[in-house]
């Protein structure tokens, strides 16, 4: 196991600070896509306010939405992402691992919100984790259950040890030696094993259950709130939409995340975007993503969206009183609506990112020099998106069981490289070994195999990428020449 221990952050904080600012007017652009509208009968419906119901309550609040700690994780996860990217090759491993440490497991006062960041046109209100909520980190909300994906045989949260370890000593986030991209491998993987874990397993799962957290009750002493409702808000944190997301275009949100477009995230009208209710972060992003550009039009966003605010209506409706069994049955209906949409759009991900690396791999065989070195730094990229999608989708309640097997045997420990070896496992020191395989066409045979195994097991309809026109003729062509060599 890869457990490692915090290091005190505070001294190098402001290396943080000063690499934020640096950063902070990089640009990163759009793609084009047509609109699909969201709002259906609610054009106007927004995730809260919602009025105080808790029986008894004496205070001065009027709202009994709460999930700051759920966006604040957000922040943290971005942020985690941004230093991941910034190491030199080991010089300075250390420091850089115990910086990555601060968001994934520290709850240090003052940690800087590296991404997002104000920029040119999308101000930004907060700047400090703390400014969204205090004392939160990652590694608290993460996955705990093995993680066969990735060597080792570890559980979610020692793999992420380990993976922020390497970082560490990387030069710039990339592993070329394994094609590992250690940024996107961290982040992707962290959107399923702490986001959607904890929404569609423990908030959306066990806490709406009749006896825990009940609705007649506060979440805790003094809180203004009851069980069920915060229970819910917490869950819908996790989803990471801003709360007028229903009334926006797949296209509007995809602007937001994107830091594009102030004009429909400032839904206030205040000059700022606020991070805990204007923003769009990963999860909620990916599922717009898919409803703007697929060769199939999907409604993800609305489908979540919608379902999270009327679950939330029928618990401020109950009016402080215990759910009944078919009020709760209902609203286990909802959650069940959002668990299966957002499992598919994970599935999505992994169907286009598998379809990335088939093209990057097909770009790559008529390459050399510094075309092929560019072509293969994306390539990783993507299988590093790929991966982390894959490890995010087995980070649920659902046991997948024989898919997981499938789809872990496919995709490997790491990508087919440049010499055509991949990882295999690691030795007694956690470093990564590796042995020859199969030739480039084998493995976009496997890519391809990935996006016929999300259509089968998850009927996924955007299918961003979608390569298996070629499936059978690829198939096929390998077959015939494997016999060819064995006459």
């Amino acid at each position: 196991m890869f457990k490692l221990s915090l290091v005190a952050s505070a001294a190098v904080l402001p290396l943080l600070i000063a690499a934020n600012v640096a950063n902070a007017d990089s640009s990163i652009s759009t793609a084009g896509g047509g609109s699909i509208g969201l709002a259906s009968g609610s054009a106007d419906a927004s995730y809260g306010p919602f009025p105080i119901t808790l029986s008894g309550y004496e205070g001065d609040k009027t709202n009994s939405v709460s999930y700051t700690g759920q966006i604040a994780r957000h922040a943290l996860e971005q942020s985690l992402k941004k230093i991941a990217a910034m190491g030199d090759g080991g010089a300075n491993a250390a420091e850089l691992e115990a910086q990555m440490l601060a968001y994934f497991d520290g709850a240090d006062q003052n940690r800087p919100i590296l991404a997002p960041v104000s920029k040119d046109g999308y101000p930004i209100l907060q700047t400090t984790v703390d400014e969204i909520s205090s004392g939160k980190n990652i590694s608290g909300k993460f996955y705990g259950g093995l993680m066969p994906a990735w060597p080792g045989n570890m559980t979610g949260k020692d793999v992420a040890y380990h993976m922020i370890r390497m970082a560490a000593q990387s030069e710039g986030g990339f592993d070329a030696e394994n094609g590992y991209d250690w940024a996107q491998l961290i982040s992707k993987f962290t959107m399923g094993a702490m986001a959607y874990n904890q929404a569609v397993d423990n908030y959306l799962d066990e806490k709406l259950l009749a006896d825990n957290k009940p609705n007649n009750k506060p979440y805790k002493d003094g809180a203004h709130y009851t069980g069920k409702e915060h229970s819910w808000d917490e869950g819908f944190g996790y989803w990471g939409c801003a709360a007028h997301c229903l009334s926006l275009t797949a296209d509007e949100i995809y602007s937001i995340a994107k830091q594009k477009g102030f004009d429909v995230a400032d839904a206030d009208g205040d000059g700022v975007v606020d991070l805990k209710s204007e923003h769009v972060f990963g999860p909620a992003y990916y599922a717009a993503a898919f409803d703007r550009s697929g060769t199939k039009t999907t409604s993800y966003t609305h489908n979540i969206m919608s379902a999270y605010i009327d679950g939330r209506q029928l618990i401020t409706d109950a009016a402080g009183e215990a759910l009944s069994d078919e009020q709760r049955s209902t609203l286990q209906g909802y959650a069940a609506t959002i668990a299966s949409n957002w499992e598919q759009v994970l599935a999505e991900a992994v169907f286009k990112y598998a379809g990335s690396v088939y093209k990057d791999i097909e770009k790559m065989k008529t390459l050399d020099g510094d075309e092929l070195t560019s072509a293969y730094r994306s390539y990783a990229k993507h299988w590093g998106e790929l991966m982390g999608f894959s490890m995010a989708l087995q980070s649920g309640k659902n046991n997948l069981g024989a898919v997981a097997v499938e789809l872990n045997s496919l995709i490997g420990f790491g990508p087919v490289t440049l010499d055509k070896s991949y990882v295999t496992g690691l030795d007694g020191d956690g470093n990564f070994v590796r042995e020859r395989r199969r030739g480039w066409r084998d493995y976009q045979l496997h890519m391809l195999k990935v996006q016929k195994l999300m259509v089968d097991t998850f009927g996924v309809e955007s299918r961003v990428n979608d390569g298996l026109a070629t499936l059978e003729e690829l198939s096929d062509a390998l077959y015939n020449e494997s016999n060819a060599e064995t006459d």
